[in-house]
């Protein structure tokens, strides 16, 4: 845990020579086989800088933490996985970074990602795809994959990912991990790369439940740069809450949808629950088919407009094209985009176009509504919906890349929250046939820390905290 590991550190039981070089010695081992990081700091840079941060002090003092690759980090390269990006240094860190660098987090690196955030898989990143620690086979979801891979293979404590439709709880879900999609406007997005600005979080990851807390109570809080944050303060500590007499809603549309092995494990983690007070009762949502289809309309159509800047004149790749505009911008892109990100794109920008927007995208905000008013009334009568995290076991590499409509699918069961900016969490339930399966848990409006402290109650029921993958 990393209170324990900021107290070995400052009294010196464990120095930042042992601390570092054991993290690099790590690196060195299993980043050839996972691919985990785009941008490594250097050894000494690291050294330095936990040295100079234990100095400093802070809640983080010298810890290390991964950030995701679309999060901005002041000279150091921030490419979001993409070509159009990869020489990006930016100028400026996020906000969630500084209130990093003010607590004593040290930056080792940026984690690997789908291109721009769009994918469930960490395949369609320009650098490469990320593997699972548990199967090198198989893929560690994303889009923030290579965080929840860097967690999973015990390179970090905690790690920062972004969350847009389950980009952190997919990832949570297949390394055995812990992943927060906060409540909307509860961290601020200043420095986070857009791509579906309504729908978008950036949250914490990490091996436990009391890790996720901390990391989660330092980088959340209004911030006067990103104007749909909200006057809200988490605490410090968060305390474990024990199950007996809370009301669980088990979303049977979601288990029904899901594969055996998986909804076994998680009617397996429902019984330790019951078994502990939990009063579990089966609902719906009622409005499941129309999930998908209205995120992927409001994201595509917000993607087509953020990634519009793009043009290859102001900043990012250049094709070297010479001739009129037209052709300068539509050659650096088509060369600069990714399969998966043009895709989008096109999608969006048709459905933003004349004859479509009210048909398509207009209909999609109305149906977001009618699926937050259900949403609503289910947590009328229930203190939390549980669900998995996802329908599937973590797919092998090539396996749903090339069937956008397979891999869209993959994320029915999170991208609910997103739509209804209420906070999910991702935490491990079990495996099935050695492979790791998530159960979801989603609360009220500002429940973060009340999700927080179930889950920290129920890994001590489980046991399944601190997993590390036997690489």
């Amino acid at each position: 845990m990393i209170s324990e590991l900021v107290s070995k550190l400052r009294t010196g039981e464990l120095s930042p020579d042992e601390y570092v070089g054991r993290t690099f010695d790590k690196i060195l081992k299993a980043e050839k086989n996972i691919r985990s990081f785009i941008t490594l700091e250097s050894q000494d840079e690291v050294l330095h800088q936990v040295k100079a941060s234990l100095k400093r002090g802070g809640r983080l003092a010298g810890v290390l933490i991964a950030i995701k690759d679309n999060i901005s980090t002041k000279g150091i390269r921030t490419t979001c996985a993409s070509k159009m990006l990869e020489n990006y240094i930016p100028p400026y860190d996020a906000t969630v970074v500084s209130r990093l660098k003010e607590q004593g987090a040290v930056i080792l690196g940026k984690t690997n990602m789908d291109e721009f955030a769009m994918g469930s898989t960490t395949e369609t990143s320009y650098f490469g795809p990320t593997r699972n620690p548990w199967d090198l086979e198989r893929t560690p979801g994303g889009s923030s994959g290579g965080s929840g891979s860097a967690l999973a293979a015990g390179l970090v404590e905690i790690a920062l990912g972004s969350d847009t439709g389950g980009s952190i709880r997919t990832p949570a879900s297949f390394t055995s991990t812990f992943g927060l999609k906060p409540s909307y406007g509860t961290v601020s997005r200043y420095g986070l790369v857009a791509y579906a600005n309504s729908l978008e979080q950036i949250g914490p990851m990490a091996r436990n439940s009391k890790d996720l807390s901390i990391l989660f109570s330092v980088i959340a809080g209004t911030d006067p740069r990103d104007s749909t944050t909200i006057d809200y303060s988490p605490p410090n500590i968060v305390d474990p809450i024990p199950v007996k007499g809370i009301k669980v809603g088990i979303l049977k549309d979601l288990m029904d949808a899901s594969e055996t092995g998986v909804s076994s494990v998680i009617r397996g983690y429902l019984d330790k629950m019951s078994s502990e007070g939990a009063v579990i009762e089966e609902t719906t949502l009622g409005i499941m088919d129309y999930v998908l289809p209205t995120y992927y309309i409001i994201a595509m159509s917000e993607a087509s407009s953020n990634l519009a800047r793009y043009d290859g004149i102001r900043y990012g790749y250049n094709s070297g094209t010479e001739g009129n505009w037209k052709e300068v911008y539509s050659k650096t892109r088509g060369e600069g985009f990714g399969k998966e990100v043009k895709r989008r794109i096109l999608l969006g920008s048709f459905i933003l176009s004349a004859g479509y927007y009210e048909q398509f995208y207009i209909r999609a905000l109305k149906a977001r509504r009618l699926i937050k008013d259900s949403l609503e009334k289910l947590f009328s009568k229930y203190d939390i919906l549980i669900s998995p995290t996802t329908p599937i076991l973590p797919p092998k590499i090539g396996e749903v890349i090339d069937d956008p409509v397979k891999m869209y699918a993959m994320d029915v069961g999170t991208v609910t929250a997103n739509l209804a900016a209420v906070p999910a969490l991702s935490i491990p339930a079990g495996f099935y046939n050695n492979l790791p399966v998530g159960v979801q848990l989603m609360g009220r409006y500002l429940s973060d820390t009340f999700l927080m402290g179930i889950s920290m109650f129920m890994e001590d029921v489980t046991g399944i905290k601190d997993m590390t993958a036997p690489l």
